[in-house]
């Protein structure tokens, strides 16, 4: 749990120490002035400046100072900001406890990132004594605010595990991701941790091998070979076996063995019959004892062509793997281009 919950905080890091105050914001000179008048908001603007090396060089001690003489002031996202320093031992000695303090300083003004920040450090305890009924506290305040980290919080220590890992997974599954969409026709398949629901399984199985999903391809195979959320049939269960085959699924290949061995959904063929056995034989026991019986009932002729059928097989197999590997690393470049 704790090492979930803490993969949670990387999101929000990125972005809680905030921008300066404005976009166009006084050239140093004015904001130094400003700040050594006492003007909150400009010892923020400075303190934020050193803190990042934004036209100045970067100085931990001297953004601290400044932090603290705007947190001082009781400027929250100040306060907010010092907490960041001494949780991360900048400019200042590492103090998860002093962090917690000016956390929450910030966000008892009502400041929902300090809110948030304060919600972790309650549910990891950092700073504080782990407590999952205070973390909760603050998250309920930072989510009421539109602060949307805070809700995966939430539901991280309401929900049970079980129930929370589906809901991100349907999550994945229906933004179209095709080993999501496998996963959750798996565990309605199997039962786990859901009702067993075969038709659901089938939906989910469907949606994963129409992307090409080469396990959950064999996986609907399977059910329309067993008649299990779909009509029984041989037809479509070799149809989806041969698309996984295509892709090396040692178990499909040997189930297509097995279809043409015995005519199902395919005309009967010894040659084709001995050419997928012998292609899965190489990992699957059960491929090995069918091919070698194939192989006694054919005549030398007919295994001199099964042998050939093997070979063109193999071949096709791996070509569709090699063209696979380019156009992946076709998208990969152009997401780098796009990225540039």
């Amino acid at each position: 749990m704790r090492a979930l919950r803490l993969l949670l905080i990387c999101g929000a890091l990125l972005t809680a120490l905030g921008a300066p105050l404005s976009a166009q914001t006084p050239d140093f000179a004015e904001t130094k002035n400003k700040a050594e008048a006492g003007d909150p908001a400009a010892q923020f603007n400075l303190a934020h400046r050193y803190a990042n090396g934004q036209g100045v060089p970067k100085d931990a001690a001297e953004a601290v100072k400044w932090y603290r003489k705007a947190a001082d002031q009781g400027f929250a996202r100040a306060q907010h900001n010092l907490g960041f320093m001494y949780n991360d031992g900048e400019g200042v000695p590492k103090d998860e406890a002093e962090a917690v303090k000016w956390h929450r300083k910030a966000a008892d003004q009502g400041y929902a990132s300090a809110q948030y920040f304060l919600g972790m450090a309650y549910a990891n305890g950092k700073g504080v004594p782990e407590d999952d009924k205070e973390a909760l506290k603050w998250f309920r305040k930072a989510a009421d605010q539109g602060f949307t980290p805070a809700q995966n919080w939430i539901e991280l220590l309401t929900i049970p595990m079980k129930e929370l890992l589906l809901k991100w997974r349907k999550q994945d599954a229906e933004q179209g991701d095709a080993g999501a969409q496998f996963n959750i026709g798996r565990q309605f398949a199997d039962g786990e941790d859901v009702p067993q629901d075969y038709a659901e399984a089938v939906k989910w199985y469907r949606k994963a091998a129409d992307q090409g999903h080469a396990v959950a391809q064999y996986s609907l195979g399977l059910s329309y070979y067993n008649a299990k959320g779909v009509p029984k049939s041989f037809t479509e269960a070799v149809k989806w076996w041969r698309k996984a085959a295509d892709q090396g699924i040692a178990e499909a290949q040997s189930n297509l063995g097995v279809m043409y061995a015995r005519g199902e959904g395919v005309p009967k063929d010894d040659v084709e019959a001995y050419a997928w056995s012998n292609l899965a034989a190489v990992s699957n026991e059960e491929a090995r004892k069918n091919r070698d019986n194939i192989a006694r009932r054919l005549p030398p002729e007919a295994q001199l062509l099964a042998q050939q059928r093997t070979k063109q097989l193999q071949r096709e197999i791996e070509d569709r793997e090699i063209e696979r590997l380019k156009r992946e690393d076709q998208k990969r470049r152009e997401e780098m281009k796009k990225g540039a």
